[in-house]
């Protein structure tokens, strides 16, 4: 047996052992989720923090997800190759983002770990790199039609066509190219309008706004908690906003930790995202988040979090607590909540105004969670009450594969819902029954 191996099992053994003894010690945690989350106290897991990931194993022939009653699910496109973000363009089409996180440097025992985890769930590994366009010509809810849109990328991500002019957000930067309506994929060059740091948290959301003239975009931390030096966290951890006239961008808010889905909300046309928050506290510490983002607002990472409650792994800054504010709506411990877009009420049968989020799930906690497309409702442009499934059944029941995880989730234009899942190499599409 190799040394690597050996140092493998040795991790999952100490891992595990670690797991039973806090699961045992903690009792079955309440999930945290809401507007008045019961968050329960901090316990740092130290140099072995919980790593538990299900294997990917996909989807065999027949096989999907559960939808809610009065909903039916099926493939929209299958084949696909670690599919992550959506867009629908006004023709109808769409538009899949094929992207994958690539190994980053391994300087510990937890650096290893992880790496190994995230090799096993499928979530790490060589990235297509490409756009690919759907058609679903006959209109039968599944596309007949897959063809390349854009290639030679840099983890793509986040997209956004406005007017005759396509964005992207690669994980190093937000590029522009021409597009002109009908001609089925981008050929032109494109150009570069902002930089970001790449790796780490490598997803670049793109959200335009209402009249076209800025683009907002979600760029994550490197670390978990800036173990690497604050230094390396300048200019992340944060929503930029661009004006691609003018060529200028900057920092709309900061302190979120992984910002990943943009989305508007109509009523009051407030800024809404999901974040993924901090490992290494618990199973429910502190949870996930969807938030509405204020202008110059900060959120609290990495010195604190839900508010003003400080990290006591972290150098602290008492002034940036100080202004730490607190989010708009809780989604559960390690979640993932990656995807996010607003669903007008009645766009699925029963449900009222609201936002979809697709919760991609954790691997590091002792009793996974997410692994589930939800909805959150709202009234007078705040979340109003508790959230409801859409698609469950992504997870089996011992926890030990997934058969996928949603990341995307778009409206398309006939009002179904869509989403990426990356594991299943599936998009889904969503309607009443």
């Amino acid at each position: 047996m190799s040394i690597s191996r050996i140092f493998a099992n040795f991790v999952a053994v100490v891992g595990g052992t670690m797991v039973a003894i806090r699961h045992a010690k903690d009792g079955a945690l309440p999930p945290a989720w809401g507007e008045a989350p019961k968050i329960p106290v901090a316990r740092p897991q130290g140099s072995v923090p919980t790593l538990k990931m299900p294997t990917a194993r996909g989807w065999k022939p027949g096989e999907a997800p559960v939808a809610a009653p009065g909903l039916k699910v099926n493939a929209f496109a299958a084949g696909l190759q670690h599919p992550r973000w959506i867009e629908v363009l006004p023709s109808g089409d769409v538009l899949v983002a094929e992207a994958l996180g690539q190994a980053g440097a391994v300087r510990t025992i937890f650096d290893y770990a992880m790496l190994t985890t995230m090799r096993r769930a499928a979530a790490v590994g060589v990235s297509p790199n490409r756009i690919t366009l759907l058609r679903d010509k006959d209109g039968d809810g599944t596309a007949e039609i897959a063809e390349p849109f854009l290639e030679k990328l840099n983890q793509p991500f986040g997209m956004a066509l406005v007017g005759e002019t396509f964005y992207v957000g690669n994980t190093d930067g937000l590029l522009a190219f021409p597009y002109s309506a009908g001609t089925g994929r981008v050929t032109g060059p494109g150009r570069k309008l902002a930089t970001f740091k790449p790796g780490g948290h490598w997803t670049r959301s793109i959200l335009p706004s209402r009249d076209g003239s800025k683009l907002y975009v979600g760029v994550g931390s490197l670390s978990n908690i800036g173990e690497s030096g604050m230094e390396a966290e300048v200019g992340r951890a944060a929503v930029y906003e661009v004006d691609p006239v003018a060529g200028t961008s900057r920092i709309f808010a900061s302190g979120l930790r992984n910002a990943v889905g943009l989305a508007w909300e109509p009523q009051t046309g407030a800024l809404w995202t999901v974040v993924n928050e901090r490992d290494g506290l618990g199973d429910e510490t502190p949870p996930d988040y969807l938030t509405s983002v204020v202008d110059g607002g900060f959120y609290g990472w990495p010195y604190c979090y839900w508010g003003q409650t400080v990290d006591d792994r972290v150098p602290q800054d008492r002034d940036a607590v100080a202004r730490a504010l607190t989010p708009d709506y809780a989604l559960g411990g390690h979640t993932a909540s990656l995807g996010l877009c607003w669903h007008p009420a009645g766009t699925l049968p029963g449900y009222p105004d609201g936002m979809v989020i697709g919760q991609h799930g954790s691997w590091n906690r002792s009793k996974l969670s997410g692994y589930k497309v939800v909805f959150v409702p709202f009234e007078n442009g705040r979340p109003s009450g508790p959230p409801r499934d859409i698609l469950t059944g992504f997870l089996a029941p011992d926890e030990r594969h997934s058969y996928g995880r949603p990341v995307g989730v778009a409206i398309a234009r006939d009002g179904a819902l869509l989403v990426a899942d990356d594991v299943g190499d599936v998009i889904w599409r969503v309607k009443g029954a």
